[in-house]
């Protein structure tokens, strides 16, 4: 029993730390500081073609899926 509560109190509160810090660097990585107004919107637009061409590129996939015969 007591190397289940040793566990729990080691482990988790590192798993949250490690959470924490993965979630502070992933949000400072998206955005750098030298990035300006101009650079942000390329970075949108960029973004949005690239959704864009995903949804075009399900419905083509969904198509030729639909298309084929199984036995």
């Amino acid at each position: 029993m007591l190397p289940v509560v040793i566990f729990v109190v080691i482990a988790i509160p590192l798993l949250i730390a490690g959470f924490m810090v993965m979630r502070r660097n992933k949000s400072a990585g998206e955005h750098p500081s030298g990035e300006t107004a101009a650079d942000r919107a390329r970075t949108e637009q960029e973004f949005a073609e690239a959704e864009q061409y995903e949804a075009k590129w399900r419905d083509q996939t969904h198509d030729e899926l639909s298309e084929e015969r199984f036995p």
